[in-house]
């Protein structure tokens, strides 16, 4: 009896690890653990019955100002793309064919963190490592630099230069791990741990996911926010998804059920009907900035699209209003060697600095222990019937609903005394 019930342990717990999931940590902090170089082939995974022939490859680049800085590449079969764990897991590129999710910016090299000064140039030093296509701003703060107040060590009011769009994306993470998972449809996830913690501050801790299915032409960006302190926490997340050619170009339009779009600036408010459409490079162009305030489904979601001129070429983000209820469009058409490119960013709040987007009601706060969740799927399209298929379904989201376009920028929160 002893015995029966000895191989029917044996035989559950076999079970069991045939179930798991594959998983190979890559970092982990807390063990002093790092892989240099790994790489993982659709028929290393026991029992892998797919058609896509997907790999996984891990190295760490040399040379210049990306000295040390580590990449994963994942390739699911038809699409591709390159994650950052170094620089707080953003994601460098993604490509499907000839269409690429990303941009030429002047910076060629994926910058390690440590060669960012974020207070150089009056806290845009930020921008000296910008070149991923998708870079998340926070989580303390995201935004335009500038000052707002805090409460210190002593439980007195203080004053703090906020730098552009926090510092998440110049953190490297603390646990990178891959996971494949054994049954069909065999999801790939690279999974990563950064956190933006303060001794008398934020204590935050951000789980990242980026999964997709073997032979598919989509991805899932999927995150977790945590407070680990004992304190309430405000906090401010932005999904910095930039976009150049061959999508970006003279014509390209930007396809939304938007219930209202406001120019962040009064230069921007010169041209804010032409908001949705996209010139060709120009030098000398002043970047120009609008706040969306999307349209939900009936799910609680809403979809734009990125759409090429000829209309035979496109990206799509979905994703949860409540969970990201804002989009800033920012159009930065300037020429081609300047960085020419537009970043379409899904958000918790607009880029203003964190007072005002605090006066607004736009900053959010955790309570200790919780954790609030993001998710935003990207769909590549590669033809013109499947440009027009999504198009015609953000066309049904907004339903005939009117959209307001604003001429003026929203009112000064801390008008200037005259």
């Amino acid at each position: 009896m002893h015995f029966t019930r000895l191989i029917f342990t044996s035989l559950v717990l076999s079970l069991a690890i045939q179930a798991a999931p594959f998983r190979k940590v890559l970092t982990d902090s807390t063990k002093g653990y790092r892989v240099g170089s790994w790489q993982m082939v659709a028929s290393d995974l026991p029992g892998y019955k797919g058609q896509a022939k997907w790999h996984i490859r891990k190295r760490i680049l040399q040379g210049g100002k990306q000295e040390g800085v580590e990449l994963i590449e994942v390739d699911n079969g038809k699409l591709r793309f390159r994650v950052i764990p170094t620089r707080g897991m953003g994601i460098l590129d993604v490509n499907l064919g000839d269409v690429r999710l990303g941009w030429d910016s002047p910076i060629k090299e994926v910058v390690h963190p440590k060669f960012i000064n974020l207070e150089s140039r009056r806290g845009l030093g930020w921008i000296e490592g910008f070149n991923e296509w998708m870079a998340r701003c926070g989580l303390e703060y995201a935004g335009h630099p500038g000052k707002d107040t805090f409460i210190t060590n002593t439980g007195d009011t203080g004053e703090m230069d906020l730098t552009l769009h926090g510092k998440i994306s110049n953190i490297p993470a603390s646990e990178v791990i891959v996971t494949v998972d054994r049954k069909a449809p065999y999801t790939i996830r690279v999974r990563g741990r950064v956190d933006e913690r303060v001794f008398f501050g934020p204590k935050l801790e951000l789980w990242t996911e980026i999964s997709t299915v073997p032979g598919s032409n989509t991805f899932t960006i999927s995150d977790t926010l945590t407070n680990r302190g004992s304190e309430a926490q405000e906090f401010m997340l932005i999904y910095h998804a930039n976009y150049g050619s061959p999508l970006l170009e003279k014509g390209a339009k930007l396809v939304t059920a938007a219930k209202r779009v406001t120019p962040f600036n009064d230069h921007a408010g010169k041209t804010v009907n032409q908001w949705d459409t996209y010139g060709a490079p120009k030098s000398g162009f002043v970047e120009e900035v609008y706040q969306v305030f999307p349209y939900a489904d009936k799910s609680g979601r809403t979809t734009i699209q990125l759409q090429n001129a000829k209309g035979d070429r496109g990206v799509s983000m979905n994703w949860s209003l409540e969970q990201l209820p804002y989009l800033t469009q920012w159009k930065n058409t300037v020429a081609k060697t300047d960085g020419y490119v537009t970043g379409l960013e899904p958000g918790t709040s607009f880029p203003h600095n964190r007072k005002w987007e605090r006066a607004k009601g736009r900053v959010s706060k955790l309570e200790p222990g919780r954790s609030r969740s993001f998710s935003i799927t990207f769909g590549i399209q590669d033809t013109k019937t499947e440009v027009e298929a999504v198009a015609q379904e953000i066309i049904a989201l907004r339903a005939n609903r009117e959209t307001k376009v604003d001429e003026k920028p929203e009112a000064d929160p801390f008008p200037k005394s005259e």
